[in-house]
């Protein structure tokens, strides 16, 4: 119950899931990163399958019809593969940072695994000492 009054007044700088600011900050720039990759996954493919089927793209008219679409889809699925080996080299290049668990959930914790451990201590004596 002590750890429930320690939060009051941190809200703004404890971040996500209760931990420091400054991970909850580059927690949101990894989700700003992924929506972001997201979206480009979802409009790269569509915008180059509307310039082949709209005739956008120079060239596009003197291909068969099972050739714009062979070629197409093909054009839109690297782009996809694209988006997500860019989106991975941006994930690979984020600063690594050590991950601190929150003391007062660790002596939270810890407290609650010691009253779990103790009647089981007790049950155990007890029975061996029947069986003696």
């Amino acid at each position: 119950m002590g750890g429930m009054g320690g939060m009051r007044g941190t809200r703004g700088t404890r971040g996500m899931g209760g931990m420091g600011g400054t991970r909850g900050v580059s927690m949101m720039g990894v989700m700003k990163k992924f929506c972001i990759a997201s979206l480009f996954m979802w409009i790269t493919p569509v915008a180059i399958l509307y310039g082949f089927n709209h005739n956008l793209f120079p060239g596009s008219t003197q291909l068969s019809s099972s050739s714009l679409t062979l070629v197409s889809g093909l054009l839109a699925v690297l782009s996809v593969n694209l988006v997500i080996v860019f989106y991975i080299y941006l994930a690979l290049k984020e600063p690594l940072a050590k991950h601190e668990p929150d003391s007062g959930f660790v002596a939270e914790a810890k407290a609650s695994m010691t009253q779990i451990a103790q009647p089981e201590n007790e049950e155990s004596h007890q029975g061996r000492d029947k069986q003696e």
